[in-house]
C-alpha cells in the first residue's frame, strides 16, 4: 500500500512568546504544496524502516516508526516494514518529517482497517509533532498555540505556480528558535491573507527571517532573487532554510539552480 506525503509552506509565521514548557506560542498559515515523499508499508516479522535518497537514520527516533509504535499501544496491529523514499529535503521548513509521520498513521489506519476518524488521527498526530495534525486534513489552515490548534481558512493558490529553492544549508528547529526574538505581531494573519496577493509582501512576514538572514545571507539572497525573477510573493518557509516564491509565470527561472535545489511542485 502506497501513499504520497506532501510538503507544506508557511504563509507568515509569528513567534509570539516563549512558554514555560520550552515551546513557543506562534501563529502561521499552513498551505500544502505538491512536493512528495513516497511511503509504502508491507507485512514483516518485526517493525522495520528503510529509507532511500536521504541521510536520515532508520532508527526508533524516526517519526514513521514512532507513529507505528503509537498506534500499536492502542490497537492490535502486526509488524510492518515501512519503505520511505525521501524527496522533501530535511532541515528545510517544509514539514517533510511531520508529513511522513501523519501519512504513516493514515496508511496504517487503512491497511489494518482501524476505521479511525480524522479527529482521532489528528489527536495521534499531535503526539508526534506540532506540525503533524495539519497533514491529516491537508488544506489551508490557520495555526496557533504551538501549531496544533488549527482552523480552516479559505485560500486557493491553484491559479499560481509555487517554486521552492532549497540551498545547501541545514537549519535545525532548535537553532532557529534559539535565535528568534518573540514579539506580539502588528498584523493579524487571518486578515492579511485576505488582501490581494500582490500586497502580501508588505504585510505577511516570517519572524525567523530577521535572525536567520543575518546568519545565512544566502537565504536572503534567494528571496531577493525570487522577487527579481517575478515572484508576486516570496518568503522563507517555516524555520528554513528553503525559500518559496509564488509566480504567475515560471519561465526563465534556470538561474535559480545556482542557489540550490529547485522544486516546481506538480500534480501526480
Amino acid at each position: 500500500m502506497l501513499k504520497f506525503a506532501n510538503a507544506k509552506i508557511n504563509l507568515g509565521l509569528h513567534i509570539r512568546s516563549k512558554r514555560q514548557d520550552g515551546y513557543h506560542e506562534l501563529e502561521t498559515i499552513f498551505y500544502p504544496v505538491k512536493i512528495y515523499d513516497v511511503l509504502e508499508i508491507l507485512p514483516a516479522e518485526k517493525p522495520e524502516l528503510q529509507i532511500w535518497n536521504s541521510e536520515l537514520l532508520a532508527d526508533e527516533q524516526n517519526l514513521c516508526l514512532q507513529a507505528f509504535r503509537l498506534l500499536q499501544q492502542d490497537h492490535q496491529i502486526s509488524p510492518v516494514k515501512i519503505h520511505l523514499l525521501k524527496n522533501i529535503p530535511i532541515g528545510a521548513g517544509l514539514g517533510g518529517g511531520s508529513s511522513d509521520a501523519s501519512s504513516t498513521l493514515e496508511l496504517l489506519n487503512d491497511y489494518f482497517k482501524l476505521n479511525l476518524s480524522r479527529a482521532t488521527l489528528k489527536d495521534y498526530a499531535a503526539k508526534l509533532g506540532a506540525d503533524c495534525p495539519f497533514f491529516i486534513d491537508n488544506k489551508a489552515m490557520y495555526a496557533e498555540g504551538i501549531g496544533t490548534d488549527l482552523s480552516e481558512i479559505q485560500l486557493d493558490l491553484s491559479p499560481y505556480k509555487i517554486v521552492v529553492v532549497k540551498p545547501d544549508i541545514h537549519i535545525s528547529t532548535a537553532e532557529a528558535y534559539s535565535r528568534v526574538s518573540p514579539m506580539i505581531p502588528s498584523v493579524d494573519l487571518r486578515e492579511a491573507i485576505k488582501l490581494p496577493i500582490q500586497d502580501w509582501k508588505y504585510h505577511i512576514i516570517n519572524d525567523f527571517e530577521i535572525s536567520l538572514f543575518d546568519r545565512y545571507p544566502l537565504i536572503g539572497d534567494i528571496k531577493a532573487k525570487l522577487y527579481e525573477k517575478g515572484a508576486i510573493y516570496a518568503s522563507m518557509s517555516g524555520s528554513g532554510s528553503s525559500v518559496f516564491g509564488i509566480f504567475e509565470d515560471t519561465k526563465n527561472l534556470n538561474e535559480l539552480n545556482k542557489y540550490g535545489k529547485v522544486f516546481m511542485p506538480v500534480e501526480l
